[in-house]
């Protein structure tokens, strides 16, 4: 794709990114499971970000940001506000840097990723389970301790950053006909697009969201931005809006947006756990429930997928069966 007038991100930001966090991310492995080709009817590709520093493909993007941070503002710290993922990502970033990182996150954010971000060296700060109350508090902080605000997807170091999964997919698996990623912000899902789209124009690019949180479904089927109201969903990285930077470039580029109920999600992601003995998190099981579905199953023309699995941060106290 080229660079969208709207946005100004480009394949060579993804590269420039790549670049950026080669010391410090992973390049995840890619597995395959020959039970879930059976079953989806086609070769899936898993981009094992779960294996991800942090357990999440966030890092990526996160790690992006920081470095890419003046001296100047570095020395200010950084802020965001966060349900788990990126807070953890954020707050590592921060401290491979040797930053601080005042982290938002709702009072319904899993305690085990609450945890984290303090082992991370982040400063969590709780408040009420919304997004206005996130974006209210992380806005008190940055007025507060001048720190730099790292937005978890409408940042474009962020949007590169995560485009980077895809990069390096489509290097390792050049004849992929088509990659679907989970949407919440958009931030993953717009970063690969740009990616995918740039390496390979004709490449189909899908994303897979909660049916109890479909915003991106409905904007992209309305042809204009819907934004969120009252979520309800297990998938705690999905709970929030597209951005202002993400929707144009998912608008503009994705194909379909599968949407997939709590339960589908919760049988995909116990099938994935048994049969590839790797942790997934809900919000990175959707993927795996749009590719089992009936709607994905009609498509044409798709022998080879790649599937990003977002995340692995699971409460084994909490499994959500």
């Amino acid at each position: 794709m080229k660079c969208s007038t709207e946005t100004n991100i480009c394949i060579e930001d993804v590269f420039q990114a790549a670049k950026t966090i080669e010391p410090y991310a992973h390049r995840t492995p890619v597995a395959t499971c020959k039970s879930l080709d059976d079953l989806a009817g086609c070769e899936v590709f898993l981009k094992c970000e779960n294996l991800q520093k942090v357990g999440a493909f966030k890092f990526r993007g996160a790690c992006n940001a920081v470095m890419n941070l003046s001296e100047e503002q570095a020395s200010r710290g950084v802020v965001t506000h966060s349900s788990g993922n990126h807070a953890q990502a954020l707050a590592l970033a921060a401290k491979l840097r040797g930053i601080k990182a005042d982290i938002v996150m709702p009072s319904n954010s899993s305690e085990v990723k609450r945890a984290a971000v303090k082992g991370y060296g982040g400063i969590v700060h709780i408040c009420q389970a919304n997004e206005k109350a996130r974006e209210e508090l992380a806005a008190e902080l940055v007025e507060k301790t001048g720190g730099v605000l790292i937005n978890p997807f409408d940042n474009p170091f962020v949007v590169s950053g995560q485009g980077t999964a895809a990069l390096e997919l489509l290097s390792d698996f050049n004849d992929l006909d088509a990659i679907i990623t989970p949407v919440g912000g958009g931030g993953l899902l717009s970063g690969t697009c740009i990616a995918a789209k740039g390496l390979k124009p004709d490449i189909r690019v899908f994303g897979a969201e909660p049916t109890g949180a479909d915003d991106a479904a409905r904007s992209l089927e309305a042809g204009e931005l819907i934004p969120q109201t009252g979520p309800n969903t297990i998938c705690d990285g999905l709970l929030t809006s597209l951005g202002k930077l993400t929707w144009p470039i998912i608008r503009d580029n994705v194909e379909s947006i599968f949407t997939v109920t709590d339960e589908k999600t919760i049988e995909a992601m116990r099938f994935f756990m048994q049969r590839t003995k790797m942790l997934i998190e809900p919000s990175a099981a959707t993927v795996i429930a749009a590719i089992l579905s009936d709607q994905f199953k009609q498509l044409k023309g798709i022998k080879k997928i790649a599937a990003i699995i977002t995340g692995g941060n699971v409460d084994l106290d909490n499994l959500p069966w």
